[in-house]
């Protein structure tokens, strides 16, 4: 594969270049003692009538000591075996060696690019005639490199999107064994997917939102292919389960069908149905709470709202910040419980302790015994009914409601006069 890739100027030169600098430290340090040694020299030919030197001042060359040399260390090994690989990068390289390091820097600098321009340079696109070119078919081209046409095709596809984008030239501009300029390794995961499933709709769709949270939409792409194993995860760690149940939340607000598909599966399950209306109530009764300690309103057992007193107000406020301390795997449920019953039994003590609010609370209790009375009775009709379809039951209860709602309307009429 590598010697497909020719060998540019370029890298010719990046390897010399290499070569060259990495020869230079060897070559420095060879330096040294022979100036050292023409610095001796000069001293020993010099005038007879030169002043020797104070002894302090004479600089006296490394192992040149009076001491007796040590015994060879590991480090002094290795400092050894580095001074020949140093003198091996100065020989001659082979050129066997030199085109894999040719071929390693093309695909260093360029990544996937170098393997797409083989593909586009090589490939016929789709709808060329065989003839009058020496390009092969992506099928063919899989069968000489030993890989699969899907494989090529996403090379081939690859190149395509960035030449649609100008940075590469089309395929109609290309000849088999023609070099140009290739982009930079850092843009190639922008074009080329290791997936096939990229380029369907779906695909995109997943890999925007892969982007959207910061990963390689490759890792997205390669999960939605295994639902078994996203299930298998779901089903054995508690941490999927947490984010999967996250994202079916999320999507619940743009996905009409799905919101339609979980509900039913909740109706059909009577422990799913018992929990969501467990869930419900626990909810109102911390909202219950939450209004009288945030807003400072009660509402009373008839419905009517009234400022909370002080020491009401308080009692909520210390129920919730229970209730808001609670972790998130803690269940809030017995604490919701307890603050209502709580705040409850405080609201009703308040409104028995106001003479005028307690004529005003029986009053509204009784409008609404009235109202659901009222509305039942509305709903009773004759329209259309035969004549078998009632009995003397049904006479006599209506009777009997009859006298009732006079009694009512007597006791009602003593009490007003």
């Amino acid at each position: 594969m590598t010697a497909a890739i020719a060998p540019t100027e370029a890298t010719e030169s990046a390897v010399t270049g290499v070569a060259s600098e990495e020869a230079v430290p060897a070559q420095a340090g060879s330096a040294d003692p022979g100036a050292g040694a023409g610095t001796e020299a000069g001293a020993g030919t010099g005038s007879g009538t030169a002043q020797a030197p104070d002894e302090a001042n004479i600089w006296i060359p490394g192992g040149a000591t009076d001491e007796a040399p040590g015994p060879v260390t590991d480090d002094d090994a290795a400092d050894d075996d580095a001074a020949e690989d140093t003198a091996d990068d100065t020989s001659e390289v082979s050129e066997l060696v030199a085109e894999d390091a040719r071929a390693f820097g093309v695909y260093a600098r360029t990544g996937g690019w170098a393997f797409a321009l083989m593909v586009a340079r090589s490939v016929r696109p789709g709808g060329q005639a065989v003839g009058g070119t020496p390009k092969v078919s992506a099928r063919r081209f899989s069968e000489l490199a030993g890989c699969s046409a899907e494989r090529v095709m996403r090379f081939y596809k690859a190149w395509d999107s960035a030449a649609d984008d100008g940075l590469v030239p089309q395929f109609e501009a290309l000849a088999p064994g023609q070099e140009v300029e290739l982009p930079d390794a850092d843009v190639w995961l922008a074009y080329y997917s290791s997936r096939s499933s990229a380029a369907s709709p779906r695909g995109h769709a997943i890999s925007a939102a892969a982007e959207a949270e910061g990963i390689r939409p490759t890792k997205a792409l390669e999960v939605a292919e295994n639902p078994t194993a996203l299930r298998a995860a779901i089903l054995a760690d508690p941490g999927t389960a947490e984010a999967a149940r996250k994202a079916l939340m999320d999507r619940l607000e743009e996905d009409p069908a799905l919101r339609t598909e979980l509900v039913k599966d909740i109706v059909r399950a009577d422990d799913l149905k018992k929990a969501v209306a467990a869930e419900a109530k626990t909810g109102d009764r911390v909202e219950y709470v939450r209004q009288i300690a945030e807003v400072g309103q009660i509402r009373t057992p008839a419905g009517q709202k009234i400022e909370a007193p002080r020491e009401l107000r308080e009692e909520a406020e210390r129920h919730l910040s229970l209730i808001d301390e609670l972790d998130g795997d803690e269940e809030a449920g017995e604490w919701a419980r307890e603050a209502y019953d709580s705040v409850r039994e405080l609201v009703t003590r308040t409104v028995e302790s106001d003479p005028e609010l307690r004529v005003k609370e029986r009053r509204a209790k009784f409008y609404n015994s009235l109202q659901k009375a009222t509305k039942v009775f509305e709903e009773l009709t004759l329209d259309d009914a035969e004549d078998d379809v009632f009995e003397d039951d049904m006479l006599k209860r209506l009777e009997d409601l009859q006298q009732a709602i006079a009694s009512c309307i007597s006791a009602i009429q003593a009490k007003v006069q």
